[in-house]
């Protein structure tokens, strides 16, 4: 086969395949069903802000959504809270994250890390950290770590790709986040 025939194969194998994965929204990366969810239905679309750029946490329904000052729903996403129960702690430490209102104090960038997990040195990528609560912060995570359940060790978890995106493009020091209380 010439190498001419070759480039043509190959450039008609690899369109096909773009074409059958944007036709059928398969991804070539691999397909978890919680990405392809619209998190903003699971959330109000508009809040009372006070004027002011804030970020919803909502435990029970695994989401989280930025808000404009105008109090409208901005972004929405996936959002692993703090679980009950410690993972691995055996001896039955909570972990969630805690209730209330906050302001975002700190902001890291794409090699933030845990000083704290995983026990007993810390190490734990948390790219685009940003602080709310002592050691509590929003952050990215791989997406084999997103579940809808609460399952972290009180960090609320997102998207990288989101994560990044509230880091540079809406958050700074002072945003507002509240985390609605557990059921």
């Amino acid at each position: 086969m010439s190498k001419l025939n070759l480039v043509f194969k190959s450039v008609f194998l690899l369109s096909t395949l773009l074409l059958i994965s944007c036709s059928t929204g398969f991804n070539m990366q691999g397909y978890n069903p919680y990405f392809a969810t619209d998190y903003s239905t699971r959330l109000p679309q508009s809040i009372d802000t006070h004027g002011k750029k804030t970020v919803l946490v909502d435990p029970n329904v695994h989401a989280w959504g930025a808000y404009g000052t105008d109090g409208h729903l901005i972004r929405a996403g996936i959002a692993t809270a703090g679980g009950a129960v410690c993972p691995p702690d055996a001896n039955g430490t909570d972990c969630r994250t805690s209730i209330g209102t906050f302001q975002i104090t700190s902001m890291g960038n794409g090699t933030c890390r845990s000083s704290i997990y995983p026990k007993p040195m810390g190490g734990g990528l948390m790219p685009y950290c940003m602080h709310f609560n002592n050691g509590q912060a929003l952050h990215g995570a791989p997406d084999p770590t997103l579940v809808e359940d609460n399952v972290s060790h009180g960090c609320v978890r997102m998207r990288i790709q989101d994560a990044e995106w509230m880091r540079y493009n809406f958050a700074q020091v002072g945003t507002k986040v509240v985390v609605r209380p557990y059921n």
